[in-house]
């Protein structure tokens, strides 16, 4: 069985760090995940890593040491506990490995919005008006709850047009 070590990364370059790491004989796993992120007013679908700024590694074997890890291009440091570097359970990253799809890669998408999460409306004819999220229908549309007429109404609405309400 072998010994896996947590890894922080410099900010956004986690992928610049497993490839180097990995050009050095470690075993790297950053686990990712299938997202969705606004970009120019519109959704559109990412791959992030699950962990920001974290990585997992294991030397190829014994013999292997740790010390080039920390002046690897990307990594900041080892995690340490107590001055010990953190070890995490095999079983952990196995469980995240099954998880994985295995054309993509990456752990299920999440929604942007979870259900009760309060959105504005950005656009459309209700422009400007909170609600409530309720569910995802397809594609591009989503239903909201909306407080109008004195009661709340399920509104089928495009995705775009929302945003979290502040």
């Amino acid at each position: 069985m072998s010994v896996w070590y947590a890894v922080l990364c410099k900010p956004r370059r986690e992928a610049l760090a497993e490839t180097n790491l990995v050009n050095q004989g470690y075993r790297v796993f950053l686990p990712r995940i299938a997202t969705q992120s606004r970009r120019d007013g519109k959704w559109v679908n990412t791959v992030e890593p699950l962990f920001p700024r974290y990585l997992f590694l294991s030397p190829a074997d014994e013999r292997q040491g740790l010390a080039p890890v920390r002046s690897t291009l990307g990594v900041c440091a080892l995690v340490r506990f107590g001055g010990q570097p953190a070890t995490i359970p095999e079983a952990v990253l196995e469980s995240l490995r099954k998880a994985q799809d295995p054309d993509t890669g990456a752990l299920a998408q999440r929604s942007q919005f979870r259900r009760g999460a309060p959105v504005k409306l950005r656009d459309g004819p209700f422009t400007g008006l909170e609600g409530i999220f309720d569910m995802e229908t397809g594609e591009n549309r989503v239903f909201v709850l909306l407080d109008f007429l004195g009661k709340l109404n399920k509104v089928k609405v495009c995705r775009d047009w929302l945003v979290p309400a502040t």
